[in-house]
């Protein structure tokens, strides 16, 4: 099993600090996809595959600590 699939299943299993050994393992990846989807992007977009993959990031990790919230008293 690869590093990226043990920290996979470690954060679905609670594992706190999945997210933070995860990213530099795929951080050089995601870049480079993100780099591909952006050149074919019309000319003048100013969105740049660094801001894209750290987007990304922030909205995996906004959803992930939503989901984790309990629920507000009522």
């Amino acid at each position: 099993m690869s590093a990226v699939t043990l920290i996979l299943n470690r954060a679905q299993q609670g594992g706190r600090n999945a997210a933070s050994e995860l990213l530099p393992l795929v951080y050089d990846e995601l870049r480079k996809l993100a780099g591909a989807r952006m050149a074919n992007e019309a000319a003048g977009h100013t969105l740049q595959p660094t801001a894209l993959v750290h987007e990304a990031w922030l909205r995996l990790a906004w959803k992930n600590w939503k989901r984790k919230m309990p629920a507000p008293p009522r």
